[in-house]
């Protein structure tokens, strides 16, 4: 890792002992820090009043055990998080992730980018994150429902439209917001459509909602190829991931004029040269929720590959979409070997350090996530915002403002960038754009 600034690099210290063992949040808040440097020597008052260390402390973490009963009346236990890491500019908002991965490290690095994300947007919320280590592949609908009703009977009692406001992630849906809603009314006795977002559109839900986080960083790529005088038009792109955010992702792409040739699921990757068929795709994915093996069996012209990484696919544009650290140094090497020239993170934090030092070296421009993803908060900020107005916008109107703020949030992440002295960065851009909006916030609150 690159070396920090010394007033950094002490704090960094301190966070490392503090949080033994989480190399995902060790990971997240060097990649900040080693922004801050101009900063701390620009802004004296951040340091005399201790923003950077109490940034990088939450102000709550709540841990709770799950206990559910599986369809064969067997008792199970998970455990359950939510971080609430900084509220200086709104209630906390963040995802809830469930995936065997997920523990305390996951749940403080996704909820530490979140801060950072959040404040980009330009909208009124803080950033937390939670999840659980609960597996819902396999699980039966009924399973999920007594395991989401359980994980909000202890949920309910930290969140509230003006407190924290969780959404979906990484195997939390629409079914499973459903599921927590519902739970979460059954014991308040209040229908407070704001306390959830990602919701139905028949209850509460907002349009683009399913679909922001893909449009939005394909939306981000595009503020970039405009930077250069270009457009998606013909452009070759690889996505990886298969989920919500590449689907709609490669939808966008197509939309815009590029043609996307690769995805990938945890089983391989598939390349169509055609450019994928987004109908098929779906077909598989959200309706069958099969392997992506099964899009070959219909597309014979289609490849699907193992044991290999989808990065080895030539591409103009690469956006990685699956899950952190899928892309490293290696795999970059490849990139810049055929010819990408941009990377814009669909995930949270994809591309490991090396990766990105890679990237550095060989001029592709990257965009992190906290930037080039926040397109899905952004729009469950929207979406909190018809629900306090009672309100329903249209797609297209909801659409032009995702637009709008990812259109921002490009421009304020190179703007900050010039300013600071780091021109063209948008890692830097967005980490010190994302920082001082929140650090004048918790000046102005004072000591809390």
């Amino acid at each position: 890792m690159a070396i920090l600034h010394p007033d950094l690099q002490d704090i960094y210290d301190v966070v490392l002992q503090r949080n033994a063992g989480e190399a995902e949040f060790h990971q997240a808040v060097h990649e900040v820090l080693d922004s801050l440097g101009p900063v701390v020597a620009k802004h004296p008052e951040y340091t005399n009043a201790a923003i950077i260390q109490r940034m990088c402390e939450p102000e709550r973490q709540i841990i709770f055990r799950v206990p559910w009963v599986d369809d064969k009346g067997v008792t199970q236990l998970n455990r359950g998080f939510r971080v609430e890491f900084n509220s200086a500019l709104g209630p906390y908002k963040g995802g809830l992730r469930f995936h065997p991965s997920v523990y305390l490290g996951i749940v403080k690095f996704l909820g530490f980018e979140q801060i950072f994300k959040n404040s980009l947007t330009g909208l009124p919320i803080g950033g937390g994150k939670g999840g659980s280590d609960f597996d819902p592949k396999g699980r039966s609908d009924a399973e999920i429902m007594r395991f989401c009703q359980s994980f909000m009977t202890e949920l309910y009692r930290h969140i509230g439209e003006h407190t924290d406001v969780p959404a979906g992630d990484i195997g939390v849906g629409g079914r499973e917001i459903g599921y927590l809603f519902g739970q979460y009314k059954r014991i308040t006795n209040r229908y407070e459509s704001g306390v959830l977002t990602g919701k139905g559109l028949s209850w509460g839900g907002s349009l683009v909602r399913t679909e922001a986080t893909g449009y939005g960083v394909v939306f981000f790529a595009e503020e970039i190829l405009k930077t250069r005088g270009e457009s998606f038009d013909g452009k070759r792109v690889v996505v990886s991931g298969s989920g919500n955010v590449a689907i709609y992702a490669v939808q966008k792409v197509h939309q815009l004029g590029g043609k996307v040739v690769a995805v990938s699921d945890s089983s391989g990757y598939i390349v169509d040269e055609d450019g994928i068929d987004l109908d098929l795709l779906k077909d598989v994915k959200e309706v069958r929720r099969a392997r992506i093996e099964e899009y070959v069996k219909q597309r014979p012209q289609a490849r699907f590959i193992t044991g290999s990484t989808i990065w080895n696919v030539p591409c103009d544009i690469a956006i990685p979409c699956a899950t952190q650290n899928e892309l490293n140094g290696d795999d970059a090497k490849v990139l810049a070997y055929n010819g990408c020239t941009i990377v814009a993170e669909g995930a949270n934090m994809p591309c490991s350090p090396d990766a990105v030092k890679v990237f550095a070296e060989t001029g592709i421009t990257f965009a992190p996530g906290k930037a080039a993803n926040a397109g899905g908060v952004a729009t469950s900020g929207l979406e909190m915002q018809q629900n306090a107005s009672r309100d329903s916008w249209t797609f297209e109107y909801t659409e032009n403002r995702l637009q709008e703020i990812m259109r921002g949030v490009h421009d304020r992440c190179l703007e900050t960038a010039d300013d600071y002295g780091v021109p063209g960065s948008y890692t830097a851009g967005a980490n010190i754009a994302g920082f001082i909006k929140v650090a004048d916030a918790m000046l102005a609150l004072g000591v809390i």
